[in-house]
C-alpha cells in the first residue's frame, strides 16, 4: 500500500506514547482533534493519504483503550470513486482537421467511453420543456438521430437570476434532452456571453458514478466555428440570435465529426474503524450498542467537494467537522473500557466517505459485524465541537426513533438547552442506522460559518463545551448500555431514499417574504412542520442569505437556487437570525 512507510510511522509513535487518561478531558480532545485536523493530514479526503492516517490513529486508540478490533485488524475497507482524469485515448477530427485534448476539448466526466462518428446538428440550447409562458424545443424541426447535437452552454438569460430557464440550463440536463432524441453524441460550446474568455469548464467528479451512453464533449468556439463554417454562422451570431428572439434554433451543418473519449474513473479504497467492548452479562453481552462519528472530511476543497468557498482550494481541515466528533467517540471508549460496567457489548466505529453521501456507514450496515437485530441503538456524533457558551444549545435528532429517548435525554440533562428533532433520517450517519429500524440518538452543537470552508479549524474548538456534551451523551450511554430491556423502536419520518438520476421540485416547507420587503436576503414568514426546513432548524424571521455558498437575494433567486436541486440531498442554507450569521443543514 502506497501508505505504509508513513503509516508504520504512525504506529510506531502510538506505541511509544502513554495511554490518554480514561477520564473524558479537555487534554485528550484537543489532543485527538489538533491531529485529526492538522494541515499534515490535508484534510482527510476520502481514500487519500490523510484519510487513511487518520484510521490508523483512530484505531491505535481504540487498541490502547484496551478494545478487541473488528474486521480486518480494526478495518472494513471499501472502494470508490474520488475523481476522474482523461486517459491517452481521447481525440476530435472535424472533417480533416485534428484538435489536442485539454486544448481544443475536453470531455465531461460523465461522457461514454467510446467512439462516435457522424454529422453535426446544430441544436440551439439544446431545450425542450413547456412552461406556462412559454414552450420550447430546439429539436422539434430537426432530426438528431445518430448524429452529434451541438449545443450552446447555459441560456438566454444567463446573467438573470429569476430567470425560468435555470433548471434546464445545466449539462446532465441537455445531455438527457438530446438522449432521449437518439443523438449519437453531444458537443457543447459556450457564447461570448455565456463565458468571454472561452475556456474549457474544468473536469471534476460531482459525486455520482453514473454516465450517459454517447460522448459527452466540450469544445472551444473555435472549433465549433470551424464545424460551423460552410453555415456562414458563427457561435456568437447564433448565441446573439437566439438570445434575442427567445426561440429555438436547430439546423443541419455540412460537417463530419469523429471523437474517441476515454475517461478515467479514479476508484481509491478507503474504509470504517471498528472495535468492540464485550459486555459484562451473560446474556445482554449479545446485545449491542454502536457509538460513531465519520473520521472524512473535504480534502482541500475544489470544485465538486462540497466546499461552500466555492473559489478556494485550500485545506479543509475540519476540526469540528467532524474532528470534534472522532475525539468524542474515543474519549467514550477509553472511558467505558475503564469502568468496565457495559452489560450491553459496546461497538465504535468511524465511518469514511460520510461527506459523499453516508458511503461508510452504508457500507458498515450492509456488512455488520453483528446482527442488527441485537443493535439496541446507535449513537451518532457530528459536530460537537462548537458548543455556544451564551446559548448552551445542543441540537439532537431522532428523538422519537424509541418512546424512551425524550425521557432519558431529560433525565441526564443538568444545564443544556436541548433542541429536539423528532426524526430518524437527517444529513448524517444516523441516518444509516435508522433505515435499518434501530433508534438513533444524533447529537450536535450546530452548523456554524466556518462549516465546509478551510476555516473549521482546531483553535476555535470549545473544548470544555466537547467535555460536557461527551459526558452528557455518557450517561445517557451508561443507562441505555445497561437497562434490562432494549430501547423500543417506533417509526419517526420517511423511511424512504430518494432516487439520484432525475430532477426534481423541491420545497423547504416555509412561507417566504413573497412582498421582499427585507433587502438582505429572503425572509421567512412561517416554517411548516415536519417539512425539511423545520427538521433543520429555521425560525420563523430567518432571512436566507444564500444555498449551497451561492446567494439568495429574493423570492426568485430563492426559487432559482431550488430548482437546481434534486430531492433526498443535504443543503447548507445560511440564515441572518438576530443579525447573526447561523448554517443550517437541511435534508430535502
Amino acid at each position: 500500500m502506497k501508505y505504509l512507510i508513513v503509516i508504520l510511522a504512525v504506529v510506531a509513535l502510538f506505541s511509544c506514547a502513554k495511554k490518554n487518561d480514561p477520564e473524558i478531558t479537555v487534554n485528550d480532545i484537543k489532543g485527538s482533534v489538533e491531529y485529526l485536523a492538522s494541515d499534515s493530514l490535508k484534510g482527510r479526503k476520502a481514500g487519500q493519504e490523510g484519510d487513511w492516517l487518520a484510521a490508523e490513529f483512530i484505531k491505535g486508540k481504540f487498541e490502547s483503550a484496551g478494545l478487541e478490533l473488528l474486521y480486518d485488524n480494526g478495518f472494513q475497507t471499501f472502494d470508490i470513486i474520488t475523481e476522474v482524469e482523461l486517459g491517452d485515448n481521447n481525440s476530435l477530427k472535424v472533417n480533416e482537421s485534428e484538435y489536442v485534448a485539454e486544448t481544443d476539448f475536453r470531455p465531461y466526466s460523465f461522457s461514454a467511453n467510446t467512439n462516435f462518428s457522424g454529422d453535426v446538428v446544430f441544436a440551439g440550447y439544446g431545450f425542450n420543456f413547456e412552461e406556462d409562458e412559454i414552450s420550447w424545443n430546439d429539436y422539434e424541426s430537426i432530426d438528431i438521430a445518430g448524429k452529434w447535437a451541438l449545443v450552446l452552454k447555459g441560456d438566454p438569460e444567463i446573467d438573470e437570476t429569476e430567470s425560468m430557464f435555470v433548471r434546464y440550463s445545466d449539462e446532465r440536463t441537455k445531455v438527457l434532452v438530446a438522449s432521449d432524441n437518439n443523438a449519437g453524441g453531444i458537443l457543447l460550446v459556450g457564447g461570448p456571453v455565456y463565458d468571454s474568455s472561452d475556456e474549457l469548464s474544468p473536469m471534476f467528479y460531482d459525486k455520482n458514478s453514473s454516465s450517459y451512453s454517447i460522448p459527452v464533449i466540450q469544445i472551444t468556439r473555435s472549433v465549433a466555428n470551424e464545424i460551423l463554417k460552410t453555415s456562414g454562422k458563427t457561435v456568437a451570431e447564433l448565441e446573439k440570435q437566439i438570445n434575442t428572439d427567445l426561440k429555438s434554433s436547430g439546423f443541419i451543418v455540412n460537417a463530419t465529426v469523429s471523437a474517441n473519449v476515454d475517461v478515467l474513473q479514479k476508484q481509491v479504497k478507503t474504509l470504517n474503524v471498528a472495535a468492540i467492548l464485550h459486555g459484562t452479562d451473560p446474556v445482554l453481552k449479545n446485545e449491542y450498542v454502536i457509538i460513531g462519528a465519520h473520521h472524512d472530511h473535504l480534502g482541500v476543497g475544489g470544485q465538486g467537494s462540497g466546499s461552500r468557498a466555492l473559489d478556494t482550494i485550500a485545506v479543509h481541515n475540519g476540526a469540528d467537522d467532524n474532528a470534534s466528533g472522532v475525539a468524542a467517540v474515543i474519549e467514550l471508549a477509553e472511558k467505558a473500557a475503564a469502568s468496565k460496567n457495559n452489560k450491553r457489548s459496546l461497538i465504535f466505529a468511524t465511518f469514511g466517505a460520510e461527506e459523499m453521501g453516508l458511503v461508510g456507514s452504508r457500507a458498515f450496515t450492509a456488512e455488520p459485524p453483528v446482527d442488527l437485530e441485537k443493535v439496541s441503538a446507535m449513537f451518532n456524533f457530528d459536530m460537537v465541537g462548537r458548543l455556544d457558551t451564551n446559548s448552551n444549545t445542543v441540537s439532537i435528532g431522532g428523538t422519537k426513533t424509541a418512546t424512551e429517548i425524550e425521557d432519558l435525554l431529560e433525565k441526564y440533562n443538568t444545564d443544556f438547552d436541548l433542541s429536539l428533532s423528532g426524526e430518524g433520517t437527517g444529513p448524517s450517519d444516523h441516518s444509516s442506522f435508522y433505515l435499518q429500524e434501530i433508534p438513533v440518538f444524533f447529537i450536535s452543537t450546530g452548523a456554524h460559518s466556518d462549516y465546509h470552508t478551510p476555516l473549521d479549524d482546531a483553535d476555535l474548538i470549545n473544548y470544555e463545551g466537547a467535555v460536557k456534551v461527551t459526558s452528557y451523551a455518557y450517561e445517557i450511554l451508561a443507562d441505555v448500555v445497561n437497562r434490562e430491556e432494549m430501547l423500543t423502536y417506533q417509526e419517526a419520518g420517511s423511511m424512504q431514499r430518494a432516487g439520484r438520476g432525475a430532477r426534481y421540485k423541491v420545497t423547504l416547507g416555509i412561507m417566504p417574504d413573497f412582498a421582499g420587503a427585507e433587502k438582505r436576503g429572503l425572509r421567512v414568514d412561517a416554517v411548516t412542520k415536519g417539512k425539511p426546513a423545520d427538521g433543520g432548524g429555521m425560525k420563523k424571521g430567518d432571512i436566507i442569505t444564500s444555498i449551497n455558498g451561492k446567494s439568495v437575494g429574493s423570492i426568485y433567486d430563492y426559487m432559482d437556487r431550488l430548482n437546481t436541486l434534486e430531492a433526498g440531498l443535504t443543503i447548507s442554507v445560511d440564515v441572518l437570525r438576530d443579525d447573526k450569521e447561523v448554517v443550517l443543514i437541511i435534508q430535502l
